[in-house]
């Protein structure tokens, strides 16, 4: 056998694991299984380390050539190359076969074990051979424990990462792994078992003399054809994160273009659902002002044209007198109607005195009319806030306390407003009849379900949330959360 022609054996045996480590390194990363990433280390650990075995080979054959008897490499560093690289090899199998942490921390005794029996092993033979053939026993019996089941393990391990490309429907990169574990298979099985001669069986009849002997070419140049084979399917299947990626990226646009469409859906509704709610609101306003304030006009206009009559014929006193004291009092109620309907639009309070005021003036309105016990808690030290937040903590507020006062039925309620570092919280509760959440959110009919929606929507206005308990005789409990800082409160 000429040494050139294996020198380029061994050179192009350790580039193409060399290269396949480099490009696990840089690609490896990308993977969005976990468990692919770990066991893609160990696998850029052995291509490294066992292509710079390989050339750590090539330069004793060169050395050779050259007719130099001493090694400028000391043997024990190529055996420790040798095993280390296996060694990772083994951790790349068993990491793929890993699907669990339970899994994994049972399956790295493999390479653990495997490595013992290595160690166990050379320390047996020591004093047991002359030196002259220590170096190959170590090797050979290195090949044996190491090798080959590194080689067998990868390819199970790469069968089970096919079956994981297929479920991903990522078949074409599946038939990668697949050729992938042949490959490695094969170096394994055969390549390393025929190894150089030596005095431990079953080396002294099977080595690579005899593959030479039949086959008619090296077990050098099979392993390097092996490893070229494995590199090429290894880096075709490397591929699959950028496709992975790729449909990742696919499927984002996807459900953004999705949720475009669903916040245009939504923008809809709430537009819908402001005009409906303006609507109702100038139909109840239109509503109190005839029903109250109209009313209450014209009985002072015709109150006024009997008193103009009855002064005029300068008759009949003191009924003047007292028609002009109910005028009097109608005109009083009428005002006092006027700012109860401009303290629902916009309660200056609000403006002037801040939200935890607002909230207890309001709460007295409401407990004045009503007769409800109404009781405010204001929790933490009163925070600069915006004015749409106030709002929408009023507005809140204020629909859960007409829904007490129209469907509750209760005595008691409890305003609780908090100031958090970066949310305010306001909740309401009342001991009244409760009722049933599920049935009232299916409702489209009820106006109960209204105010709910409103609420919600009130407060996803600022970026918040609303929660809302209830169960029949239980009460009722309203808590919304809203955020400090949101891009509608700093508006």
């Amino acid at each position: 056998m000429q040494f050139h022609y294996i020198i380029i054996v061994y050179f192009l045996y350790g580039l193409a694991f060399f290269s396949m480590g480099l490009l696990v390194i840089t690609e490896g990363n990308r993977a969005s299984d976990i468990r692919l990433r770990k066991a893609l280390r160990p696998l850029a650990g052995f291509g490294i380390v066992h292509g710079l075995h390989e050339w750590v080979e090539m330069f004793e054959q060169m050395e050779k050539l050259i007719g130099q008897t001493e090694p400028i490499i000391p043997p024990y560093v190529r055996l420790a190359l040798l095993a280390v690289s296996f060694v990772s090899l083994i951790a790349f199998g068993t990491y793929l076969l890993a699907y669990t942490e339970a899994a994994q921390r049972v399956i790295t005794l493999a390479p653990i074990g495997l490595e013992a029996i290595w160690v166990f092993g050379l320390a047996s033979f020591r004093g047991n051979y002359p030196p002259s053939e220590i170096w190959a026993v170590a090797d050979v019996w290195t090949r044996y424990t190491l090798a080959m089941p590194a080689g067998l393990l990868a390819a199970i391990g790469l069968i089970a990462q096919q079956r994981a490309f297929r479920r991903s429907g990522l078949v074409r990169f599946g038939q990668d792994a697949l050729w992938a574990a042949v490959a490695f298979a094969w170096y394994g099985v055969v390549g390393q078992f025929f190894v150089q001669g030596s005095v431990l069986p079953p080396s002294n009849i099977i080595n690579q003399d005899l593959f030479l002997e039949i086959f008619g070419f090296p077990v050098q140049l099979f392993r390097a054809t092996m490893a070229v084979a494995a590199a090429f399917f290894v880096i075709r299947f490397l591929r699959a994160f950028q496709v992975e990626t790729e449909q990742k990226i696919n499927e984002l646009q996807a459900a953004r273009l999705e949720e475009a469409q669903k916040q245009e859906e939504l923008k809809g509704e709430l537009f819908r659902r402001v005009v409906d709610a303006q609507e109702s609101e100038r139909q109840r306003i239109a509503r109190d002002l005839h029903d109250e304030t109209g009313q209450a006009l014209t009985a002072i206009g015709m109150g006024l044209r009997g008193l103009s009559t009855a002064l005029t014929n300068n008759r009949n006193r003191d009924q003047a007198i007292k028609t002009l004291r109910h005028l009097e009092t109608l005109a009083a109620d009428s005002l006092h109607e006027l700012q109860r309907l401009i303290a629902d639009l916009r309660p200056s309070h609000l403006d002037d005195l801040g939200l935890p005021a607002a909230l207890r003036w309001y709460a007295g309105i409401v407990q004045e009319r009503t007769g409800l016990k109404i009781m405010v808690d204001i929790e933490g030290d009163e925070l600069l806030i915006s004015s749409a937040l106030k709002i929408a903590v009023f507005r809140i507020v204020q629909e859960a306390l007409n829904n007490i006062t129209k469907h509750a039925q209760a005595k008691d309620v409890y305003i609780k407003l908090e100031y958090r570092p970066k949310h305010v919280v306001v909740s309401v509760r009342d001991d009244g009849v409760g009722f049933d959440l599920d049935t009232v959110r299916m409702s489209r009919t009820r106006r109960p379900s209204l105010g709910l929606a409103g609420m919600q929507e009130r407060a996803a206005l600022v970026k918040g949330e609303v929660s809302i308990q209830s169960s029949p005789g239980q009460g009722t409990l309203v808590e919304a959360k809203l955020p400090l800082y949101s891009e509608e409160s700093e508006v």
